[in-house]
């Protein structure tokens, strides 16, 4: 059985390293973040960095792709923060419930379009492209203009664009990218629907 005396020099050999480790990261940029992957939580986890954001002072862009048919828990939130948060859920449902090609892709273009003017906006530090990867995955956006656009982003601003199936040209310029793994879910198991708080 380990001492407390065995463990605390364990533990000091593994700051000096650490320590080591972190002295040596003294870059600061903007980064492009992927949250992709069939698990729940890809939103989740950017909504949560826009509240580290606020936090830290900083304004922040989000544009949800098909979302914002329904209301969400977030916006409320949000929305008590005018002069740090941007909010504009510009979608219209997911396109089996649309049923309209045509006007999908022309949703999803005005909200790019949001997404670029943020980006293009120096007082934003952060933009959120939520479902962005959905739309791209429809061919509601050409793939080569949005990887060109992230691409040429400001140095120092953030973005982070969500949705499954993140094309493989998105994957290769993020800086961090993150998969969310379903392992179990109560929606496919027991038949549990979508719940405030938890999906919304």
């Amino acid at each position: 059985m380990r001492t407390d005396e065995d463990h605390n020099r364990k533990m000091a050999k593994k700051k000096v390293a650490h320590d080591r480790i972190v002295e040596a990261k003294t870059k600061e940029k903007g980064l492009l973040i992927v949250h992709t992957g069939q698990g729940k939580g890809k939103t989740s986890a950017a909504l949560g960095m826009v509240v580290r954001a606020i936090g830290h002072g900083m304004k922040v862009g989000v544009v949800q792709f098909v979302k914002g048919a329904w209301a969400t828990g977030e916006k409320p939130v949000f929305d008590r923060f005018p002069d740090l948060v941007e909010f504009k859920p510009m979608g219209e449902g997911f396109t089996w419930d649309t049923q309209d090609r045509a006007r999908d892709v022309a949703v999803a273009r005005e909200g790019w379009e949001e997404v670029k003017r943020m980006i293009a906006d120096p007082s934003y530090r952060m933009v959120v492209a939520d479902e962005l990867n959905i739309v791209l995955r429809y061919d509601y956006l050409p793939l080569d203009e949005v990887v060109a656009v992230l691409a040429a982003k400001p140095a120092d601003k953030h973005v982070i664009v969500t949705g499954r199936n993140a094309a493989p040209a998105l994957i290769e310029i993020a800086d961090l990218v993150t998969e969310m793994t379903l392992v179990k879910h109560p929606f496919r198991e027991q038949g549990v629907k979508a719940q405030a708080g938890i999906e919304f």
